[in-house]
């Protein structure tokens, strides 16, 4: 049985597409993977979400969204717009925990960062890895600003005792500028670690084999690929 949350330091930072390449990572190991997306916002009924790219991208059927608000918007805020009731996130860290008995990975995906709030009682995806005992993988902007976020975000995983199982830069531009390059080394100090990928951006209009390769080259060993940051690179 495994466990592992995808969050971002906000919103647009390649959440989805690096949920898929764990998940293609895994698949190819032949391991049982599921994905659950807690809450997807911005998605009228019937509409495709963060799970239809996720299949798109692996092939994977295993899927699973506990609630869904057409505003984009957090999940809390987004609910109380629809006038339905929030995600109960006790109720989603039980129906997580159940599926991670017969899978061999569960992966997470969190709404917007971390602290993002799911009911009015302020809770957050932070409090659902807790609930979990599940690490928490980082996904990254690649440009100015980043630095900040993540800083902060990390400080948050490490006030709550939260695992961190690495940050991935979520989206790393085709010419990366001076900020973007410098960022590469200044991230991983952060982290106190290498980083743990790096997914170019475009990944996801890739599929299958495709999609499996870039996965593989694009994420670090503990991830399941064979990405190893170039200590050339940086500023």
């Amino acid at each position: 049985m495994g466990l592992i949350v995808v969050s971002g330091t906000g919103t647009g930072v390649g959440k989805t597409v690096t949920t898929a390449a764990v998940a293609a990572l895994a698949g190819s190991r032949a391991e049982r993977v599921a994905v659950v997306k807690p809450a997807q916002t911005g998605e009228p009924p019937g509409a495709p979400g963060d799970l239809a790219a996720v299949a798109a991208c692996t092939g994977l059927t295993d899927l699973h969204e506990l609630a869904r608000y057409p505003d984009p918007l957090s999940p809390e805020a987004a609910a109380r717009s629809a006038g339905r009731p929030p995600l109960d996130l006790r109720a989603a860290a039980s129906y997580i925990a159940a599926l991670a008995e017969d899978r061999d990975l569960v992966i997470v995906e969190g709404a917007g960062g971390l602290l993002v709030r799911y009911d009015p009682a302020g809770s957050t995806i932070a409090d659902l890895a807790a609930m979990l005992d599940a690490p928490v993988l980082i996904v990254a902007a690649a440009g100015l600003g980043t630095l900040n976020h993540t800083a902060l975000t990390l400080e948050a995983l490490a006030a709550r005792k939260l695992r961190c199982a690495g940050v991935v830069i979520g989206s790393w531009p085709a010419a990366p500028g001076l900020a973007e390059r410098s960022n590469l080394s200044d991230l991983a100090t952060l982290a106190g670690q290498p980083l743990a990928g790096r997914l170019p951006e475009g990944s996801g209009r890739l599929a299958g084999r495709a999609f499996l390769g870039l996965a593989r080259r694009s994420l670090a060993a503990a991830l399941g690929g064979t990405f190893v940051p170039d200590a050339g690179e940086g500023i």
